[in-house]
């Protein structure tokens, strides 16, 4: 029960496992997950460390299963169990990279066999449709006049049969390029070739897919040309020809277009084309059966995927771990130190035989004590409800080691504090709904698994938010603030016929005013009893209602805020006394509670005597407790026009003035010459040890080692216990009288300084609930009141919209920019008023080797 107020008491020991049984026994620690390595080999490189080939191994199996998980994408589905798999022995491991390794073959050469024949698949598609365009572009001219032909162009088709044909015709060339180079592509040879060649080119119906990238944008289509030149039977015509042949393969090669070999007469395309269909065909058939059988690789795989990556990420954190550990110079004996709670340490011990029978070792792990001047690691235990509060806490810096925790406090103080500023029975309702909803289907929601921070922030704060909601419908009630509108449930305490039976008021008085003001002192105005709970409703309708609000929530906010400052010196005394530090409870805590007691805690006594002294009927005559509080320090009381409060009330003050500055030079000079003191004293005694020692021979030499050792003993657990408030590693600093006194006296001044600036922060707790209340008025005056004052079917329309309007307002505004505010107003009150008392927050986290925080992604680095 103590671990709740206070982090866990660890233990620091050094574990001797036997190297057989070392992987078994890790593994068992890291199923339990108390345990936190330290790293023994820090200087030692990664890549000289014992198994590092092993952790290779364990990275290279990542990478393939990687590899398989980016071929599965979504089309096939990953198959996870119930629970994760038990940690494979490294015999199996052997077995797993075997598989791995022969599937990552397999699915490879099926990769790539695919991937030829769709490389083929693609260049027959684009030879049919080539072969096509090009019989379409000579059997066009079958369409043209006869006129249109000449004596000298006639022969330069194939199916034009003249006597010229014989001695000049058009050869082509053929081929496919990208749409977008097409123009640039025709630029080019149009000037490369001086005008000497006819280019036709036409779009294909069907986009074409690239393998080796993965396709091409489907809207990027191909297009498929025909470039022709002069081609004569004579020398000088044949050099031409063989020149812009090599022109128009030059200008391809340089645009990226695909030329196909084309057949220049129609019979040769024809049955060209129809090979083409018919290895079509075939290539399609081949292509089915290559996907299937990739397709039924990957579902093998499937089946197993995710216990794989399970085993292997713990077979790569044990080897990490081992990494961590020294191995003895027999090369027989794994040497570990680990932290781990005290409360836990059978259950480690039962993880270990546990370990030790798996493994088939008979020689059990060995457990030592080590005496040590590290702090030890803090170790808070916390469940999914307390979890949101102490990262709340940890936020601000991990607790040193055994000091007091504020998380257990801040369960009820924060939203409480939250609830102040953001008082709304309505909006408290909605915040609560939303907090139920995630409460409610919290494992739902936790099996989704998203990856969307704001949310994963949201629901792992689920269990504050439901404490900010019913604390925010306890203050709104509190408030009788529900959407700006207030409740009358037990009816008001004011009355107004008591005015008419008085003839203070009449049938005049309600003509000539617009503002009529009740008189408390009129008998049964006010019947003298307070609204049962809450603010009574009738303050609601008056026109100084913020006036009165204002002077309401200033004072709570004031005692509210001094009442969380004591209470978290209160804490500090717990401190001191766990530590054994009983000069700093005389010296500090003593002198600390004098000075915020004898001022602030006497302006919480003036707030609420006045509050219970004066009633309606001696209100008017009620003095300024403000005034009293400066008076108070510049010791006038000569004002006459300020009543004083009590009797003796001038000595009262006068003692608690002078009793506070007097704490100051307390806290201020005592305790560095008292530490100075003690450390001339320490001083005094080890040099009069030394001498005794050396008078007394061998004999006394024995006794020297030994009572060394004792002494080592008992400053070992004191450091052990010490807070950690000197890091990681306990430092033996020399005294330094200079620092101490300045370390006292900033101390000094920024406590007495803090209890003023603390004070004037907490009333923020009125500001932040004032513009609430007035943000939330006005929404309501200028949305939802104007939809209600609408009349007829319009207004009736009208007002669905309007109420939209308002929810998304509210929703946007006052809950999640108010919301907001408050929550982070909330967190600088607790951070920098209330823990700075006596948290410290200086430790380190206990980082524990857990397979889970692994598998999740949640362990500490």
């Amino acid at each position: 029960m103590a671990s709740i107020f206070r982090s866990e008491e660890m233990s620091l020991r050094q574990l001797f496992l036997q190297v057989e049984a070392a992987y078994c026994c890790v593994a068992e620690l890291g199923e339990l997950g108390l345990v936190q390595f330290r790293d023994l080999n820090v200087n030692v490189n990664s890549f000289q460390r014992k198994f590092v080939n092993e952790v290779r191994r364990c990275e290279s199996l990542e990478r393939i299963l990687r590899f398989l998980e980016n071929e599965m994408e979504d089309n096939v589905e990953v198959v996870k169990g119930e629970k994760y798999p038990e940690t494979p022995l490294p015999r199996e491991m052997i077995d797993m990279e075997t598989v791995l390794e022969k599937l990552e073959a397999e699915l490879l050469e099926a990769n790539q066999n695919q991937q030829t024949l769709k490389q083929n698949f693609l260049e027959l598609t684009e030879l049919k449709h080539l072969l096509k365009k090009t019989q379409d572009f000579f059997e066009a001219e079958t369409n043209l006049p006869d006129d249109f032909f000449s004596e000298d162009t006639s022969g330069l088709l194939e199916l034009r049969s003249t006597p010229a044909a014989a001695a000049a015709k058009l050869g082509f060339t053929a081929g496919v390029i990208k749409r977008e180079r097409m123009i640039s592509f025709e630029r080019l040879l149009w000037r490369a070739c001086r005008g000497n060649i006819y280019l036709r080119y036409t779009e294909m119906d069907t986009p074409m897919e690239d393998p080796v990238t993965v396709g091409i944008d489907p809207y990027d289509p191909v297009t498929s040309f025909n470039s022709s030149h002069m081609q004569k039977d004579s020398p000088s015509a044949a050099l031409a020809q063989h020149i812009y042949g090599k022109i128009v393969e030059m200008c391809c090669l340089r645009f990226r277009a695909t030329v196909y070999p084309c057949p220049e007469s129609a019979t040769e395309r024809r049955e060209m084309l129809d090979g083409v269909n018919t290895r079509i065909e075939d290539l399609n058939t081949v292509i089915t059966q290559t996907e299937s059988h990739r397709q039924r690789l990957l579902h093998e795989a499937a089946a197993n995927l995710w216990s794989w990556g399970i085993k292997v990420k713990k077979i790569k954190a044990i080897y990490h771990i081992l990494n961590c550990c020294n191995i003895d110079v027999t090369q027989q004996c794994v040497i570990a130190e680990i932290w781990f709670p005290v409360a836990d340490a059978d259950r480690i011990k039962r993880a270990l035989h546990q370990g030790m029978e798996r493994s088939g070792s008979t020689i059990a792990p060995i457990l030592t004590a080590i005496h040590t001047r590290m702090a030890p690691p803090t170790f808070n235990r916390t469940n999914k409800f307390t979890a949101g509060f102490q990262n709340i806490v940890d936020a601000y810096g991990v607790g040193n080691y055994r000091e007091m925790n504020p998380a257990p406090y801040t369960i009820i103080t924060f939203p409480f504090l939250f609830a102040v500023m953001f008082g709304d029975c309505g909006h408290g309702a909605v915040m609560l709904g939303f907090a139920l909803w995630m409460v409610i289907n919290e494992k739902s929601l936790l099996a989704q698994k998203s990856t969307n921070e704001i949310w994963n922030t949201f629901f792992s704060g689920r269990y504050l938010i439901l404490l900010m909601g019913i604390f925010s419908m306890y203050t709104g009630f509190i408030y009788n603030d529900c959407f700006s509108k207030s409740f009358n449930f037990f009816g008001s305490s004011w009355h107004i016929i008591p005015m008419f039976k008085n003839n203070t008021w009449n049938k005049d008085v309600l003509l000539d005013n617009i503002v009529l003001q009740l008189d408390p002192a009129v008998p049964g105005v006010y019947s003298g009893n307070p609204y049962p709970f809450g603010i009574d409703p009738i303050w609601n309708v008056a026109l100084n209602k913020l006036t009165f609000l204002n002077s309401y929530k200033m004072k709570m906010s004031v005692v509210i805020g001094i009442v969380h400052m004591i209470f978290g010196v209160i804490l500090s005394l717990f401190n001191h006394i766990y530590f054994r530090k009983y000069i700093n409870i005389v010296l500090q805590f003593i002198p600390e509670m004098i000075f915020i007691i004898s001022l602030f805690g006497y302006l919480v006594f003036m707030i609420i005597f006045k509050w219970c002294h004066f009633d309606v009927h001696s209100s008017q005559s009620a003095p300024s407790i403000l005034i009293h509080f400066i008076n108070m320090f510049l010791f006038n009381y000569s004002d006459t026009s300020n009543a004083p409060l009590y009797q003796h009330q001038k000595e009262v003050q006068s003692f608690l003035v002078i009793f506070a500055l007097i704490a100051v030079p307390w806290m201020l000079l005592i305790k560095p010459f008292i530490l100075r003191a003690n450390h001339l004293k320490a001083q005094h005694m080890v040099r009069d040890s030394i001498h005794s020692q050396a008078i007394s021979g061998n004999s006394g030499g024995e006794n020297e080692v030994d009572g060394q050792e004792t002494n080592h003993s008992k400053k070992a657990s004191q450091g052990d216990h010490s807070g950690g408030h000197e890091g990681h590693e306990g430092d033996n600093e020399e005294f330094n009288f200079g620092d101490i006194f300045v370390h006292q006296a900033i101390h000094t001044i920024e406590y007495c300084l803090g209890c003023i600036s603390n004070t004037a922060s907490y009333l923020r707790l009125w500001a932040l609930s004032l513009a609430h209340a007035q943000l939330s008025e006005v929404l309501w005056t200028m949305v939802m009141h104007n939809g209600l004052s609408s009349s007829g079917w319009a207004g009736l329309i009208a007002i669905f919209i309007i109420f939209a309007a308002f929810a998304v307002l509210t929703v946007a505004i006052l809950l999640v920019m108010e919301g907001l505010s408050a929550f982070l107003h909330a967190l600088r009150l607790h951070w920098v008023e209330f823990q700075n008392k006596f948290y410290v927050g200086a430790g380190y986290k206990f980082s524990p080797f857990s397979f889970n925080h692994i598998i999740n992604g949640t362990a500490e680095e």
